[in-house]
């Protein structure tokens, strides 16, 4: 098997990184040069770059190239994501992104970068989302976005993901993740229905382990499974959550990508190089994250990203 038989998708939570404007229907004040954060068009750039430099590297071990997919959470705007792809570190490739602005009261959705040499777009759109919290208020989360195209030639379904985060508790919020787990399942199984042989890629940041009911029990079937479920049960980690290493950031795929036929997914692992880990305190080994609080450490995030490596 050579490198140019290999091709790699990723996901990838950027944690915050909106622009420096001040928009006037987010919260987004602390990211502004007046706010809490001091979030300049400096600090912004270096986070640019920071990330498009983590994404050049992400299954270059492996592959020729970097991701032909990855799929970003907390982006505020399109034109975040087009600033990674227009980074020098990207910009020599051919890489165009997908971006809808979706509810979520802070203004950060979800994107998809994808190479234009190996990745045509025949359509997308975001799903959205009705989820009430106990008292009957809509929480304004995240759309998923979906994506049809042409994976090196194949036809292909993608899904990415930033589910509701368990900042309230997870007994109080799990109710959430697992009513958008059913509807993502009912999208899943309609496609399914039209055509039991197609290949869906599904990724995100569901704020739920692979272990996690919502995930195991109302997201995996007979035609969806999950490879990171055996890497949660190693205790490898993609962030740490009230002190606990957690595998909130997860690519799962329909089975038939290990069937032998077209694209197949041979691998999938979290991109946890040394060089994204802080060094130093308490944090040490742990994602380098942007802030720390209100101080700024200048980091990258406080997610690893993971990816999948494919064999064409």
């Amino acid at each position: 098997m050579t490198e140019e038989n290999l091709f790699s998708i990723a996901f990838y939570n950027t944690e915050n990184l909106f622009d420096y404007k001040d928009e006037a229907h987010t919260l987004d004040k602390d990211f502004t040069p007046s706010g809490r954060k001091k979030w300049g068009q400096y600090r912004y750039q270096h986070k640019i770059n920071k990330i498009a430099k983590v994404i050049s590297k992400i299954g270059t071990d492996d592959c020729m190239y970097p991701p032909v997919l990855v799929g970003l959470a907390e982006i505020e705007t399109k034109q975040v994501a087009l600033d990674i792809t227009h980074s020098e570190t990207l910009r020599y490739l051919n890489y165009d992104c997908i971006h809808y602005d979706s509810p979520d009261e802070r203004g950060i959705d979800v994107a998809l970068l994808y190479h234009k040499d190996f990745f045509e777009i025949l359509h997308s759109e975001p799903i959205s989302i009705e989820v009430f919290e106990t008292n009957d208020v809509k929480d304004e989360t995240r759309d998923i976005l979906y994506i049809q195209g042409k994976l090196y030639g194949e036809l292909t379904h993608v899904f990415v993901n930033h589910w509701p985060s368990r900042r309230k508790g997870i007994d109080k919020t799990h109710f959430k993740r697992i009513t958008l787990a059913n509807i993502l399942t009912d999208k899943i199984n309609t496609i399914l229905e039209q055509n039991t042989d197609a290949k869906i890629i599904v990724m995100g940041d569901f704020n739920d382990d692979p272990s996690s009911e919502s995930i195991k029990k109302y997201l995996v079937s007979e035609k969806i499974i999950n490879p990171m479920y055996k890497i949660h049960q190693s205790k490898t980690g993609s962030l740490i959550h009230n002190g606990t290493w957690h595998l909130f950031d997860q690519i799962l795929h329909s089975k038939n990508y290990n069937n032998g036929i077209g694209n197949q997914i041979i691998k999938t692992k979290v991109f946890n190089k040394e060089f994204l880990t802080d060094w130093t305190g308490r944090s040490k080994g742990e994602p380098m994250r942007t802030y720390i609080g209100k101080f700024y450490r200048g980091g990258f995030s406080d997610h690893f990203p993971v990816y999948s490596i494919l064999k064409k």
